[in-house]
């Protein structure tokens, strides 16, 4: 008489020996992960910071050439000598230079700026580079996430431009106070600009210059500070505001004296207040309209912004904006990400019933609950470490949470329906826990170690396309380890506790009078508190109840009686006569048998 070895796995042996403790952390996994998918960030793209850095450099007046000469090749000289650096790519256009310096992944993007600010102060040191530049080199990097508007506000109307632009810029200064806004642009307006024409033979005859013209408009247009002045033991300040107030003020400056000749900048040219350039257009219907592009910071909580955004434009138009403008919302991300989730939920509901349905004819209601926790379980603990890791929900996570779902729920599976068999076998729950467990905990997590190494490539992919990625990898990574621990930890611990071998008899009238008070409940809460979602619930856990004592129920205990039985004669005849080696007639009338069962 041999011993049998009996397996055992000392991490679920521990769970089970202190089911207590595994109990409470449930709960706090449950309450925490339920916290982290509140609070989550939520987004329409991962936030990608890239390593490139740009250097832009005005220079007015002078050719491409010219640019490239003094301004670039200086600038690219020095660059290349950093380390780290993939490409750079530069640009120069008429009175503009602009470089691009793309570095490796590996350098974090404040390394690769500060490399990037040493070179251009180089550079600038150098005799040859221009000293007469308007402003210093632009150094700034490149941010993905804040240059996509999260929506777009249209505000249109039998209102003139400057009338819609004023009401852009109410809503523009309002948008901005939201601390998730980065920055908000208005597009499609006309600004006004101050234009001098200048009349060229007047301008030769008096002996004047481009430059003299603008320097006496210059000196002209400036509020010079006159100190503090001491008065009834009150110091105040004292300024000459000499900023031009109107055209005329323009036309009365002074731009040569000389032996008591004056010349007005008026005497020698025409001056006028006219639109710019245009340089953005905005077009809704056909008609002209002033759009606002709303820009979020990095990280911040799409959905929440995009709702505050929507309640500012309410209030303004209940207040400060006039009710005959039309205003507009599109390409709102925030609708696609909120469908999203949306989804995710239900797929995670749908997941739940359908693991619970197909389990309860082979186990009942209350040991396919077991498996079916493991689904919302797993997704909560997901979140409690997607959130601790800093990661948003954004759409490469959505999408890996709702592939995982079909998968998370094997090792569970795997699980409690070990544990079922040698507790229907007769021993005791804990000791059912302990070996079941111990039979199948290492080929899970062999078979979920495959499974995780096979995104490993994915997760280290380089480059831009690396960086999307990898959330796909990392997501699969943490929900199918979280459904390994939920099978090794909790779900022995459930087991061990609450489940039973068997179906039990339903007492059907407590079950109807349960069922009854719930839906009751259900609608008084809704009628007294004008509430939906606890009486949904209350009212859901009722007819699930009514549904189980009178179908679900019925149906599993004929299923496991009849259906399961006769499944196994047929599978064990079908064997026999495949090894005996009988007529294929058995083997045939079996293998149609069961097709049909």
């Amino acid at each position: 008489m041999s011993n049998k070895i009996i397996k055992t796995f000392g991490l679920s042996n521990l769970s089970v020996d202190n089911r207590t403790t595994v109990l409470l952390l449930t709960i706090i996994i449950a309450v925490a992960g339920t916290l982290s998918y509140v609070n989550m960030p939520k987004e329409a793209f991962p936030e990608i910071v890239t390593p490139e850095i740009y250097i832009s450099t005005p220079y007015p007046g002078n050719s491409p050439s010219d640019i490239e000469k003094l301004i670039t090749r200086p600038l690219e000289k020095e660059l290349k000598s950093m380390s780290g650096v993939d490409e750079i790519t530069s640009t120069s256009i008429q009175g503009y230079s602009s470089v691009r310096v793309l570095f490796d992944f590996s350098v974090p993007v404040a390394e690769a700026l500060r490399r990037v600010k040493d070179k251009v102060d180089i550079a600038k040191a150098d005799p040859e580079f221009p000293t007469d530049l308007p402003a210093d080199p632009n150094i700034f990097e490149m941010n993905f996430s804040e240059l996509v508007p999260i929506m777009n506000i249209n505000l249109s109307g039998e209102f003139s431009m400057d009338q819609l632009t004023d009401y852009a810029e109410y809503l523009e200064d309002r948008i901005e106070d939201i601390p998730a806004i980065n920055k908000v642009d208005i597009r499609g307006v006309m600004e006004k600009e101050v234009r001098i024409h200048v009349d060229m033979p007047r301008m030769e005859a008096v002996k004047l210059s481009f430059n003299d013209i603008a320097q006496a408009i210059q000196q002209e247009n400036v509020t010079i500070s006159g100190g503090e002045l001491l008065i009834d033991d009150f110091r105040r300040t004292v300024s000459v505001v000499g900023e031009f107030q109107n055209i005329d003020q323009i036309g009365d400056v002074v731009v040569k004296q000389e032996n008591n000749n004056i010349v007005y900048l008026r005497d020698i040219a025409t001056i006028s207040f006219e639109e710019e350039e245009a340089n953005s257009y905005a077009r809704e219907f056909k008609k002209p309209v002033v759009m606002l592009d709303v820009i979020k910071r990095g990280g911040e909580n799409l959905i929440e912004a995009s709702e505050r955004i929507r309640a500012i434009i309410a209030d303004a138009q209940d207040g400060y904006l006039p009710d005959n403008l039309e205003i507009s919302i599109t390409g709102d991300q925030s609708d696609q990400t909120q469908t999203q989730l949306d989804e995710l939920v239900n797929s995670i509901i749908f997941g739940v019933i359908l693991v619970v349905t197909v389990l309860l004819f082979f186990l009942g209601l209350r040991n396919a609950l077991f498996v079916g926790v493991a689904i919302p379980m797993s997704m909560l603990l997901s979140f409690f470490i997607l959130s601790s890791a800093g990661v948003t929900l954004n759409m490469m996570v959505l999408f890996s949470l709702v592939l995982a779902l079909g998968m998370l729920v094997d090792n569970g599976i795997v699980v409690v329906e070990n544990i079922y068999r040698l507790m229907d076998e007769g021993k005791p729950p804990i000791q059912a826990a302990k070996e079941g467990v111990g039979e199948v905990a290492w080929p899970i997590i062999a078979s979920t170690a495959t499974t995780l190494a096979a995104f490993v490539p994915l997760a280290i992919w380089p480059g831009m396309m690396g960086e999307f990625m990898k959330y796909l990898p990392i997501t699969l990574m943490i929900v199918l380890s979280s459904s390994l621990f939920v099978a090794l930890v909790i779900n022995p611990v459930l087991t061990s506790k609450f489940m039973r071998a068997g179906q039990e008899d339903l007492n059907k009238n407590r079950v109807r009078t349960i069922s009854f008070v719930l839906i009751g409940l259900a609608v008084v809460f809704y009628l007294l508190l004008g509430v939906h979602a606890l009486p949904n619930l209350l009212l859901i856990i009722g007819l699930v109840l009514l549904l189980n004592a009178y179908v679900l129920f019925p149906a599993s205990k004929s299923f496991q009686e009849k259906v399961i039985p006769a499944l196994e004669n047929v599978y064990e005849n079908t064997l026999r006569n495949f090894l005996s080696g009988k007529r294929p007639g058995w083997l045939v009338a079996s293998m149609f048998g069961l097709l049909f069962f």
